[in-house]
């Protein structure tokens, strides 16, 4: 395991597997109390397509994920904002569209590009120092946006209204939630792909919803959650020789059904 360690490429792939670990799952917190599940799904896949474009064009892949991510999310909360569409319509309708463009988009290309699909179903293994710079300097700007305002955003998830009116600016609040989930979409798409990236920033703050009632302790634990079933799956892909994504995602899943079984608020109504 050391010798496995003194590798540049693995040490990379760590570090990116626990940030972006780390990262979604926080973001779940929020994604889960606010009831937001398809909004990152959708996002996700609208990133992807700002991907498939710029490789088209030969343009950096970044900006257009970002732009196409962030682009998702304000038109899903404007429509929802103003009555024309519930959320979960308007988002599924941009989720099918963007999808429709990134395989446009990967049709016109006239020859196969891996990278492509890296992005599609995830290539931790890959990352190179200048896209690991770039995951650590979104992180922390996320995450330092997340403590920032993290008592407004929890006000927010739950109860948007009430925290209005109270003197929170709910609105601004929102669509900076809503901006958030989109950095974090576009972030992970190298890690986990675009395909199994929601599924990291659903299950560990699901899983840690089990462990307890206290907000800040759920965080807490999904952060754990999520950074050690990145870390695990990316080492459990490299000793089976497995794809990593999915090694990721399903250690989660196992983690998740573990703390539905013998998770404290259940035990208590059995024993009850």
């Amino acid at each position: 395991m050391l010798e496995l360690l003194s590798y540049d490429f693995m040490q990379r792939s760590l570090l990116a597997a626990a940030l972006v670990g780390a990262l979604c799952s926080v973001i779940g917190v929020f994604v889960v109390l606010r009831g937001l599940a398809f909004v990152g799904a959708g996002t996700a896949h609208a990133a992807f397509a700002g991907v498939a474009l710029a490789y088209l064009i030969g343009f950096p892949p970044l900006p257009l994920a970002i732009l196409f991510g962030l682009a998702t999310v304000w038109v899903t909360g404007v429509m929802e904002e103003q009555g024309r569409m519930k959320l979960d319509v308007s988002i599924g309708i941009l989720y099918t569209a963007t999808m429709a463009l990134a395989i446009l988009f990967i049709g016109l290309m006239k020859t196969y590009n891996a990278e492509v699909y890296g992005y599609l179903f995830g290539s931790v293994l890959s990352v190179t120092s200048e896209e690991l710079h770039i995951i650590l300097v979104l992180s922390v700007l996320v995450l330092g946006l997340i403590v920032l305002f993290s008592k407004e955003l929890y006000f927010i998830a739950f109860d948007q209204e009430m925290a209005e009116a109270s003197g929170v600016p709910a609105r601004r609040m929102y669509y900076l939630l809503l901006t958030l989930i989109a950095l974090t979409m576009v972030v992970s798409l190298k890690t986990v792909g675009a395909i199994l990236v929601f599924a990291m920033v659903l299950i560990p703050a699901s899983t840690a919803y089990q462990l307890t009632h206290s907000l800040r302790h759920m965080t807490a634990y999904a952060a754990v959650i999520g950074t050690t079933s990145a870390v695990g799956g990316v080492l459990l892909s490299y000793a089976w020789d497995v794809p990593t994504g999915p090694a990721i995602v399903l250690l989660a899943t196992a983690v998740f059904f573990g703390s539905v079984l013998f998770s404290p608020k259940r035990l208590r109504r059995i024993v009850a």
